[in-house]
């Protein structure tokens, strides 16, 4: 139980476990457009909001998957990733 606990949640270069760490560049864009598309009326900027949103959480998620500090987080990555693709072909 422990080596699968340490497989899913070690960081490869430090040891330390690692389940959420603090957001990087591409998370708070997403996360300041979607705060913003949300305060904004209708419209083209609510819809450019939109869209700024969702490339930022996909290159986030794609970034998790490339480079994630451990498998756990590079699932969350593929999560989220397959969560935004399923979200824009509805």
């Amino acid at each position: 139980m422990t080596a699968a606990f340490d497989w899913m949640f070690r960081d490869r270069n430090t040891g330390r476990v690692v389940i959420a760490q603090f957001p990087n560049a591409a998370l708070w864009i997403f996360l300041g457009a979607s705060v913003a598309r949300r305060l904004m009326p209708g419209g083209t900027g609510r819809d450019v909001l939109g869209a700024v949103a969702v490339v930022a959480l996909t290159w986030w998620a794609l970034d998790e998957v490339v480079r994630g500090v451990n498998p756990w987080r590079r699932m969350v990555g593929l999560g989220v990733f397959a969560a935004t693709v399923i979200s824009l072909l509805r």
